[in-house]
């Protein structure tokens, strides 16, 4: 059997899980060819991983990109560098007839989204977008329930996800603390949670509006705790000993493996403050959603939460659904598994119409975000992987979808007033998403309200 070959740019912490996929778990199928990153020490980090697993992987700093491609001639690039240089690297290995497989978000605005469609089309070549959260049990089981009609037609979600101050924090420690990086909160991290509803209404959104703030992680919050002679950095800051938001490099190996002693290359800190006056980036967030066909959505994101997870009830013509979902903490790269289901936080509870409530079972698995990082890489990179009726695998048509409920907050919050996707992006294909039941079957309360079942339940 031929190997497919993979080339990667971008070997911050969460590449590793893709370098690690090929190299490692499914080498039989698999073969990296190259590494390309700004940063020279990490890319020796990199390569002399891989030269502990039998490979010897040529790097390439980010200017030789095309030199990469040329000289190790790959079938596929994965792309997980910083979300504001994702359409560069989509867009030119696509142009020099590579497939591509990108990190969530596709990108970080409605020009490069623009720019990455249009590439596409006009090469022909494949792009997939990487949304681990659809291969989580419990989130795929939310999509097995409604796709089997329990609550008829859906016609509203009210979907809530609350970041702790571990985790939360973290985003305003790195780079994804400035928009022009990340496209703020909005985009980075809300690109899950936008692709999920989009996923499981089969459905894609209309409009926009937005409300957003930064509300914890300023500098007024920092004096009054106290915290008046913090640094530009956790490393040695003077306020380090009192400081809950403290984050010592040293103390991760991983961490002091991959930033700390690489700083030299690129200045970049992996550990700024928090509470810094340079974050422009909101850590409260409210959005109404329109979508097409209909429904709506209110949601809201905070980044400074006591816990971590969501809560989302859908709503449809039959009844309602509600999801509660906790999930384990974590700072990016601290060598615990990111985002683990809590199960006794995790629950799915079904409201039909004219009958007493009902839990069902959770779906359970092992594994980062909830047990999809394994059921993902699967997908991915086994070529044995069989159909899949609930549509899991994402293009750039899934992908762009996603980031555009996003963008268009950003948007919304910048212009003060709600926004239209086809004001920001035109020929946008629909996803390929599983059908809906259409239409619901006549329901008759009567017989119902005077069955046995359901005087027991009143």
């Amino acid at each position: 059997m031929t190997k497919k070959r993979y080339a990667q740019v971008g070997v911050g912490d969460r590449s590793m899980m893709y370098s690690y996929a090929v190299a490692e778990q499914y080498r039989e199928h698999a073969e990296l060819v190259g590494l390309c990153d700004n940063n020279l020490g990490r890319l020796r980090t990199r390569a002399d991983w891989a030269a502990g697993r039998d490979l010897e992987t040529p790097i390439y700093l980010d200017t030789e990109f095309d030199r990469m491609i040329a000289e190790t001639q790959p079938d596929t690039v994965i792309v997980t560098s910083k979300d504001a240089t994702h359409d560069q690297y989509i867009c030119r290995a696509m142009e020099l007839g590579c497939d591509v497989m990108t990190e969530k978000p596709m990108t970080t605005d409605e020009h490069k989204a623009q720019r990455i469609i249009d590439t596409q089309r006009r090469t022909g070549r494949k792009c997939t977008v990487t949304f681990n959260y659809r291969y989580s049990p419990p989130r795929t089981q939310m999509k097995d329930l409604l796709m089997s009609g329990i609550i008829g037609n859906i016609v509203s979600v009210d979907f809530h996800w609350v970041l702790d101050t571990r985790h939360g924090a973290d985003y305003f420690r790195r780079w994804h603390r400035n928009k022009a990086n990340s496209g703020g909160l909005l985009v980075h991290k809300a690109t899950h949670h936008f692709d999920l509803v989009n996923w499981w209404l089969s459905d894609v959104p209309e409009r926009v509006y937005a409300e957003g703030a930064r509300n914890f992680y300023r500098p007024e919050i920092a004096d009054r705790y106290g915290f008046t002679q913090r640094g530009e950095r956790c490393l040695d800051c003077a306020e380090a000993a009192k400081c809950p938001f403290h984050l010592d490099l040293r103390a991760y190996p991983r961490l002091a493996e991959t930033y700390l002693k690489n700083e030299q290359f690129d200045g970049y800190f992996r550990d700024r403050c928090v509470f810094s006056g340079d974050i422009d980036i909101e850590d409260t967030m409210h959005l109404a959603v329109r979508y097409q066909g209909g429904a709506t959505m209110s949601y809201s994101l905070h980044a400074f939460s006591p816990w971590e997870g969501y809560t989302v009830s859908i709503t449809g013509t039959k009844g309602r659904i509600e999801h509660v979902a906790q999930e384990t903490v974590y700072i990016s790269g601290d060598g615990t598994v990111p985002g683990e289901l809590k199960p006794e936080g995790t629950r799915i509870r079904i409201f039909p119409h004219f009958r007493s409530p009902y839990e069902v079972d959770i779906w359970q698995a092992e594994g980062g975000h909830g047990g999809a990082d394994p059921v993902m890489l699967g997908v991915l990179f086994d070529p044995a992987t069989g159909p899949d009726k609930y549509l899991r695998a994402s293009d750039q048509r899934g992908g762009a979808w996603s980031i555009l409920t996003g963008i268009a907050g950003n948007r919304s919050l910048e212009w003060g007033r709600p926004v239209r996707i086809d004001e920001l992006v035109h020929r946008l294909e629909l996803p390929d998403y599983p059908p809906m039941p259409q239409g619901d079957e006549p329901i008759d309360p009567l017989p119902l309200k005077h069955s046995k079942a359901a005087r027991r339940s009143e």
